[in-house]
């Protein structure tokens, strides 16, 4: 899979700034409040709740990313298909161009008249046989351009409205963009009020899990997944990126991506996406490879690695690592 991807700022567009506006109002008031002031476990929240929503936001520019690079492939292919179509349309046009020109030289006469003083009535009837032959082919070749026109014009029409949509795509990376930016600036600056003791507290609560969820079954994993194991475990330790799919760094369903890729198995880029590319099945029956899907909107990922545990990217600044199952709300388990 390729690499991080980083995206030249663009635009804002309205709905994006009226976004951004809100959350400077809400960054503002953060900031009002002294940092030695806010309650610890408040904080905690706050910067919870940031990386929640930047990483909602992740998945969302990783969607529209996506998006925009299939539509990119598309209309480079419809514009070679256009200039085929278009190349064509001028041999037609050349070819019908020489076909009246022929027509005109052999049928300026009246053909009742070049028959009765004509030296050989034979080679004049030959001829006509020929003209006769050549304004039918000349007639198929003029339906065959007009179909070609049409096929032209709906080619261009189509391929417009991907440009269109390629545009709205790359407005969304952007304003995706400037949402996990802003988050994750604002959720770091919290995290730097606190003490020492205070982010380690921080980094052991996050990590913490459930203990009312049913204990996964024991089953070995399959081939693939075996594989899959295998590489996300090579990649314990390498850094949070947002929108990143390796191998130098991961976001959550970058990384399951990337670990199926080295299993020779495609998963789509989101995690949205992954929690639908395999079959669904219970908690208590998880084996290692399957895909732990979080959070009722299904903004988070992890592969489950067995004995209560799944290898994850957690948030910037977390590597990727080991974390109990139940770390937080788990709403599906899929086996690829």
């Amino acid at each position: 899979m390729g690499s991080h991807r980083r995206l030249a700022p663009s635009r804002p567009d309205r709905g994006a700034g009226a976004a951004f506006g809100l959350l400077s109002v809400a960054a503002a008031a953060l900031s009002a409040v002294p940092a030695a002031a806010a309650p610890h476990d408040d904080t905690r929240a706050t910067v919870d709740r940031l990386f929640e929503q930047a990483e909602r936001a992740t998945e969302a520019y990783n969607e529209a990313d996506e998006r925009a690079d299939a539509l990119r492939e598309e209309v480079g292919t419809a514009r070679d298909r256009i200039a085929r179509q278009q190349q064509r349309i001028n041999s037609l046009r050349e070819s019908l161009g020489s076909l009246a020109g022929a027509q005109y030289r052999a049928g300026g006469v009246d053909p009742a008249v070049e028959l009765l003083f004509s030296d050989d009535p034979d080679d004049y009837l030959d001829r006509a046989a020929r003209l006769d032959r050549l304004t039918a082919h000349q007639a198929g070749e003029l339906k065959e351009l007009q179909g070609a026109l049409r096929e032209l014009a709906q080619d261009r029409e189509e391929t417009a409205d991907k440009l269109r949509e390629l545009e709205r795509s790359r407005k969304a990376v952007a304003a995706h963009k400037r949402t996990v930016e802003h988050k994750l600036v604002t959720a770091r600056r919290l995290l730097n009020s606190l003490s020492d003791g205070q982010r380690e507290a921080y980094d052991r609560a996050s990590r913490a899990g459930r203990t009312d969820l049913p204990a996964p079954g024991g089953a070995a994993a399959s081939g693939r997944g075996a594989a899959a194991v295998a590489a996300a475990r090579s990649a314990l330790g390498k850094p949070y990126v947002w929108g990143a799919n390796g191998p130098t760094g991961f976001d959550c369903s970058g990384l399951m991506q990337w670990s199926y890729a080295q299993a020779g198995v495609a998963l789509p880029r989101t995690s949205q996406a992954q929690r639908f590319a395999g079959r669904q099945v219970p908690l208590s029956e998880a084996r290692p490879g399957d895909l732990v899907v979080y959070r009722s909107d299904a903004s988070h990922v992890g592969m489950y690695m067995g004995n209560g545990q799944v290898i994850h990217a957690p948030y910037p600044g977390a590597p990727v690592r080991y974390d109990p199952v139940g770390m937080m709300p788990v709403s599906s388990v899929t086996r690829v």
